[in-house]
């Protein structure tokens, strides 16, 4: 289904979830710069509620896209995302520039609201505190147990 905003009261803002992935190939700055201009985009067409800086990351699937010099298949790609407030008008701005954005591969943009967004900051912050979990319980379950025995005196 899709949400055709421009049927709405053309002053009223809405909060918006602009998520992206942004080509895998790209240099580190220039992963940097992609993500300043779009941010600066939204801010300039409404305000930035919350935000994530690009990271890398394995994608679920693999993306294709067709481009001039054939196709291209993506594994990985940085992602991010921004939270913003903005009129219909202006929405419809940023899609378009993002659409238009050829570092961009794949971006979905929803509707939102400010406390989602807030959680989802809160959920991040809390995630990136948390201590790694080894993929293999029962491994390292086993090279604890290990190390308990070295240490036992009989």
């Amino acid at each position: 289904m899709r949400f055709d905003d421009a049927s709405e009261d053309a002053g009223e803002s809405r909060v918006y979830e602009l998520g992206f992935h942004l080509d895998p190939e790209l240099p580190t700055e220039e992963v940097k710069k992609a993500y300043q201009e779009i941010r600066a985009l939204i801010a300039g067409k409404g305000a930035v509620v919350a935000e994530s800086e690009p990271m890398k990351i394995p994608l679920a699937y693999t993306i294709s896209r067709q481009e001039t010099s054939g196709r291209r298949d993506f594994d990985s790609a940085y992602f991010s995302w921004v939270v913003y407030e903005a009129t219909a008008p202006n929405h419809a701005e940023i899609i378009s520039a993002t659409n238009a954005d050829t570092r961009i591969i794949r971006f979905i943009d929803l509707i939102t609201t400010k406390d989602a967004a807030r959680h989802a900051v809160e959920m991040r912050e809390l995630s990136l505190k948390a201590p790694e979990r080894p993929e293999d319980a029962e491994t390292a379950l086993g090279a604890e147990l290990d190390a308990a025995l070295e240490n036992v005196v009989v």
